[in-house]
């Protein structure tokens, strides 16, 4: 159980990030819902947990601002005097292939996906190291460990997440702070409703389980690295993905 924690769920509007909050709030922590654009989808999301009897509270943030990262630190310290769960979900794809893609969409997504979570560690590092204590969840992919055509940008990204990982795992492990990586694969979300019965076809042809995942395995993982269950476990990527990455 989670009850007297904190937890910070960066993009967590809706999809994946959603189901994380939702899971963590029935643990018994105090869920932050992050959110960059739709303010009416975070709400969904906070109306979910309270409907389940959990306590959540809506934040808004471009995660891959600094000084609004900071600023958004600096707001739940303030208000909670702690966190003590840190997920990094925050992401966007503008997928192309190499020779077609813009500097702006490529700078957009490492911005994104990975500068945000540079910038959300940075500016929680301090609160951290003074608990002694402290999960930090970075939601990278299955892209990330094995590449995809069509997604460099995207790919870079998540594969970055994994080196972060594990460089912060070494420098706040003397603190007992452990920091993860779950690398989800091809989940059902609404990122990928809309994409054609052929497409999805081929991608779960791609999957030994041979099924689509759903948001739900992802939370799993994340509350078990958030509990107990992880206190031993740091600089590791865990992959669920159906058997993608084997």
């Amino acid at each position: 159980m989670l009850t007297g924690q904190v937890a910070l769920v960066t993009g967590s509007a809706r999809g994946i990030g959603r189901e994380i909050a939702v899971k963590l709030a029935s643990l018994g922590a105090s869920v932050i819902v992050n959110y960059s654009g739709s303010e009416a989808a975070a709400l969904e999301t906070k109306a979910q947990i309270e409907s389940l009897g959990g306590t959540a509270e809506c934040m808004r943030c471009d995660v891959s601002d600094f000084a609004a990262a900071k600023e958004l630190a600096d707001n739940i310290i303030k208000k909670y005097g702690r966190l003590d769960i840190l997920v990094n979900n925050a992401g966007i794809t503008k997928d192309g292939l190499l020779m077609k893609m813009s500097e702006e969409d490529f700078d957009r997504v490492l911005d994104v996906n990975l500068k945000g979570a540079f910038n959300m560690i940075r500016h929680f590092s301090r609160n951290f190291l003074k608990q002694r204590s402290g999960k930090i969840i970075n939601i990278s992919s299955v892209s990330g460990v094995i590449g995809n055509a069509g997604q460099a940008n995207y790919s870079a990204s998540k594969a970055g997440l994994i080196g972060l990982t594990k460089s912060v795992a070494r420098e706040l492990a003397s603190r007992g702070i452990c920091v993860n990586a779950v690398a989800p694969g091809f989940i059902q979300t609404d990122m990928t409703a809309n994409m054609s019965d052929s497409a999805k076809e081929g991608l779960t042809d791609m999957i030994p389980l041979g099924r689509i995942g759903d948001a739900k395995d992802v939370a799993e993982a994340v509350a078990f690295l958030a509990g107990v269950g992880g206190n031993y476990i740091t600089g590791q990527v865990i992959c669920v993905d159906g058997g993608m990455a084997i």
